[in-house]
């Protein structure tokens, strides 16, 4: 009896499949969904971006001022891929919250966003780790789209 190797292109089945087209769902699957931390004193601003990017197959923790979102960073599990921080929050009004975010999760993107959006300001975010800075008011949907992609300053 001879032993056949297992393909490694498994072929796509079904109504809608194609002669020759190869199913990936498989592979997907195993990928995990980006974790994001949302961090926002506006609960609409939440609210949107988390049920945006839940839509788009994140997960999202939420935070609405800079002791929630270090809790959040310092008690997870699973360390956070991105984090959309608020410039102004009722407990923290400067860059001195991104820069202990990005000490404790050097890894995750993060995205500033702000409506004080002053070059000097902007300037420091990035030199700061910030991947990007967003001004407000701004499209929940181009920020959920800069959750997965790489760096590009100023938007």
């Amino acid at each position: 009896m001879e032993v056949q190797p297992e393909s490694r292109d498994r072929q796509k089945t079904g109504p809608h499949a194609r002669p020759g087209q190869r199913e990936f769902s498989a592979v997907v699957e195993k990928i995990p969904p980006l974790r994001v931390l949302v961090v926002d004193d506006e609960p609409l601003i939440r609210w949107s971006l988390s049920e945006t990017l839940v839509d788009r197959g994140c997960e999202t923790v939420e935070a609405a001022d800079g002791r929630s979102a270090l809790q959040a960073v310092s008690e997870t599990p699973n360390p956070f891929d991105v984090v959309l921080l608020d410039l102004r929050l009722p407990d923290s009004s400067d860059l001195g919250l991104l820069a202990r975010l990005r000490a404790l999760t050097p890894a995750a993107q993060v995205i500033l966003m702000t409506a004080f959006g002053a070059p000097d300001v902007l300037q420091r975010a990035l030199d700061l780790g910030a991947s990007h800075v967003v001004t407000k008011p701004f499209e929940v949907a181009d920020v959920a789209a800069l959750v997965s992609q790489p760096r590009s300053p100023v938007v």
